[in-house]
């Protein structure tokens, strides 16, 4: 029997499959590799060596309004190790800067006190000035030009009118963006709710390069990265982190060439690859990012490129905060038919975008896809009314599947962590 153990929350639960029925684990080789280094050597180091701009003592030099863009409590960004050198460095060129750290939220609940604490450490919070982006207040924001999408580009005006602007990050695949991390602080992160939408549309989110992995003919990654040059975000600090949301590498510098660096390295680590299968186990890779089920979704993108059509998807993840999105929920949960509200989607321009329906039309292509049973926390009506099947235990879901199938024998593949792997056809 193999024992494999899922991130759930911030504990694991654990399946025994027998080997006859195993058809792979799909494991990011981020998991094996091993740094030479600790994580406040690699940020130091990444930040003594700049990739395509100068150290970040010599911007702040003669600036006195300074921003710096850090990620919310969505993310696993390790700010207590990327923030203080930051900090240092910022005021080793001007001792007397004025420093914000503005959280970027994007279109996410602001993040709490104890959310903040938790992030950059008592002593941060009670010394810094910290301000957390709302996307919704127009009084925050500024309009800075028109996105190649069409659509208004308003950000936050701490970050526009700011002398220099900065970011931290950490760069994981993401679902339709590619990557995360770099440009991403600024779009969505600080970025108004008509931008976000914008950027969102339904014809993008559609296109066949809005995928995990794809940063060339993106056409989302390709309105980010404008938005984040017309923003002037002049600096980054972003990490790769491992299971343990350790980081192993990081990179500092231009905000197009830095990241392409982390990027490149995410890759060579992370892609896998899956012949389609008759059940896979995906995850969200645990907390933070299992909270809820909106977040869910990109965890089960892994599973969609792993899964036989027809197949079925279990996806475990806590969703301690329930659904995570009123308009997600409803979209889902108001119609029985997921085909139509797709065709809604589709018949939407791009300043027509509705909030939330960019997750909604990618959970649809999985449902479209493969059936999905739900292991979490959440109420069962409310995992039904997005169109799911709850269980309460993987060996209760893994019995659910198995009836769907008819098959006793189903063939299985593991996906640890799904927010960790780029999963590739294997051909």
């Amino acid at each position: 029997m193999a024992q494999i153990k899922f991130p759930y929350g911030k504990e694991f639960l654990q399946l025994e499959i027998p080997e006859s029925r195993l058809q792979a684990v799909l494991v990011s080789q981020l998991h094996h590799y091993k740094a030479q280094h600790t994580p406040q050597e690699l940020v130091e180091q990444a930040m003594a060596a700049p990739v395509g701009c100068k150290p970040l003592h010599e911007l702040s030099k003669g600036k006195e309004n300074i921003v710096i863009i850090a990620s919310d409590h969505t993310r696993p960004v390790p700010s207590k190790v990327i923030i203080p050198p930051m900090l240092r460095e910022l005021r080793r060129g001007n001792p007397h800067a004025n420093i914000t750290i503005l959280i970027a939220t994007g279109c996410h609940r602001d993040t709490t006190p104890e959310e903040l604490a938790d992030k950059f450490g008592a002593d941060i919070v009670q010394r810094e000035h910290i301000v957390v982006h709302d996307c919704s207040k127009e009084e925050n924001l500024v309009s800075i030009g028109t996105l190649p999408s069409g659509g208004e580009l308003k950000i936050n005006k701490l970050a526009a009118e700011a002398d220099l602007l900065v970011s931290e990050g950490f760069i994981e695949p993401h679902f339709f963006a590619g990557f995360s991390g770099g440009r991403k602080s600024v779009l969505p992160g600080v970025a108004g709710r008509i931008s976000v939408l914008a950027n969102h549309c339904s014809e993008f989110i559609a296109h066949p390069k809005a995928r995990t992995g794809i940063l060339e003919g993106n056409p989302i990654h390709e309105d980010m990265l404008w938005a984040a040059k017309k923003a002037k975000l002049q600096y980054i600090v972003n990490v790769v982190i491992d299971q343990d949301k350790q980081p192993i590498f990081a990179v500092a510098g231009d905000v197009e060439q830095a990241h392409a660096a982390g990027c490149e390295f995410l890759s060579s680590l992370c892609k896998v690859k899956a012949d389609p299968c008759d059940i896979v186990i995906s995850t969200n890779g645990g907390y933070p990012l299992d909270q809820n089920i909106y977040q869910a979704v990109k965890g089960m993108t892994a599973a969609e490129a792993a899964v036989k059509e027809g197949g079925v998807i279990i996806m475990l993840a806590k969703s301690n905060d329930g659904h995570g999105g009123a308009h997600f929920y409803e979209q889902l949960s108001s119609e029985p038919d997921i085909g139509k509200t797709m065709n809604v989607f589709l018949s939407r321009g791009r300043n027509e975008t509705q909030p939330d329906q960019w997750q909604t039309q990618i959970f649809i292509r999985v449902l479209q896809k493969a059936q999905v049973i739900y292991v979490s926390d959440a109420p069962d009506d409310m995992v039904q009314g997005l169109h799911m099947i709850p269980a309460h235990s993987l060996e209760e879901a893994l019995a659910k599947a198995e009836q769907l199938l008819g098959d006793p024998n189903a063939k299985i593949t593991a996906i640890p962590d799904g927010v960790s792997v780029m999963v590739l056809p294997n051909v």
